[in-house]
């Protein structure tokens, strides 16, 4: 092999590449994921851990502090890897490198600091190193918007937000390109003038209606698909008889529901086996099922499985769904829940279609790993 057979090179692509690149063109994303999904519900994909499927590795860190400078468990306090094989027409390997603390904002930086990169299947060599941040609240966003056009009832007109970070954003630019017969956006924040900032953020945007809720109650009554994208360790409780018949609830964040509300409306998640992954690390924890419940989607489903109170239900995946049309929804008043804790799979797809842009329109750095290998 000569020498010019071993040289590896990668693209870097900043967030200013990214965005050159159509990082932000969220009908395209939905598109993508829609795709993507379809995958996972043909079963050519690969996550981590041996059952392949795994959310990623995380630090667990103490609840007290055990040396000076170990970091200590907060809300949001994580690094995390993320993994992923995606088949079909991607047919490439990602890894998303996660690092989160609730804190950054104070230091003018987001709560989460990510990066992305992109391998070649069969040699295993880079192909590109980039900024995750953009490429993770786009994809986050786009997962509801696909749930939206499968499971949300099909005269849906009220949309409601609750939760108005940039994640909440981007799932409404989602919702309302999957279902445009939307008339009405509610939006409800714990301080009502992130509420109102939130929507002055839409108004040349969109054309529908837009209104703030200054309760849950009022957000979340008459609506017909509801938006729940929060963080932090306060959780938003809905309470069964806010939500209307019909309804269709996205749990991109966390948020309290009764038991009854899960025991007697449809599940849907984005992928089963990796919340049930959730469940098998929170049995290793000392804490069990508590270390989860506060930041898991479906951390009230799975402690409720533990304690045997949701015996013989049934859980759907959305990939599964995608496979088989949208003749999913049973009935006009069946409400549903889609439970999202966020799929590597959905990172390593979005990232790669910018990738293929970047490169087609020779945005970004080429950067070198070496002519020649020192050691082969």
């Amino acid at each position: 092999m000569t020498s010019k057979d071993t040289k590896i090179e990668f693209l870097y692509l900043s967030e200013e590449d990214l965005i050159k690149s159509g990082v932000l063109e969220m009908n395209t994303c939905v598109e993508t994921m829609d795709k993507m999904f379809g995958i996972i519900g043909d079963g050519d994909y690969l996550m981590g851990g041996p059952k392949e499927n795994e959310h990623g590795i995380m630090l667990w860190f103490p609840e007290e502090k055990r040396f000076e400078n170990m970091p200590v468990a907060g809300p949001d306090r994580r690094f995390m890897s993320l993994i992923s094989y995606l088949g079909g027409d991607f047919n490439i390997v990602g890894e998303k490198w996660y690092g989160s603390n609730i804190s950054n904002k104070d230091k003018g930086l987001p709560r989460s600091i990510l990066t992305v990169t992109l391998s070649d299947v069969d040699t295993g060599q880079p192909l590109a190193f980039m900024s995750g941040n953009l490429i993770s609240a786009m994809r986050t966003g786009a997962v509801p918007g696909v749930a939206t056009r499968y499971l949300a009832h099909e005269d849906a007109k009220v949309l409601a937000v609750v939760g108005t970070g940039v994640i909440n954003k981007a799932c409404v630019q989602a919702v309302l390109y999957a279902k445009q017969n939307i008339e009405t956006i509610k939006v409800f924040d714990i301080d009502p003038k992130r509420s109102q900032a939130f929507i002055d953020g839409l108004q040349d945007d969109v054309k529908t209606e837009l209104e703030v809720s200054y309760s849950m109650e009022a957000c979340i009554r008459d609506a017909d698909i509801v938006s729940v994208a929060t963080s932090g360790a306060k959780r938003p409780e809905i309470k069964d008889e806010w939500v209307k018949d019909g309804c269709l609830i996205t749990l991109t964040g966390t948020a309290k529901l009764s038991e009854n509300f899960y025991k007697e409306n449809t599940i849907v998640a984005d992928n089963w086996e990796m919340h049930e992954a959730w469940y098998r690390d929170a049995l290793e924890r000392p804490n069990g099922m508590e270390s989860i419940t506060s930041w898991a989607p479906t951390g009230d489903i799975l402690k409720m499985i533990h304690d045997g109170n949701l015996k013989d239900k049934v859980f759907h995946n959305l990939g599964d769904i995608v496979l088989g049309g949208d003749d999913f929804r049973k009935c006009e008043k069946e409400k549903i829940v889609f439970v999202t804790g966020g799929l590597s799979t959905e990172d390593t797809a979005w990232a790669y279609h910018v990738y293929k842009n970047a490169l087609k329109n020779s945005i970004g750095q080429k950067l070198k790993l070496w002519d020649q290998p020192y050691w082969a």
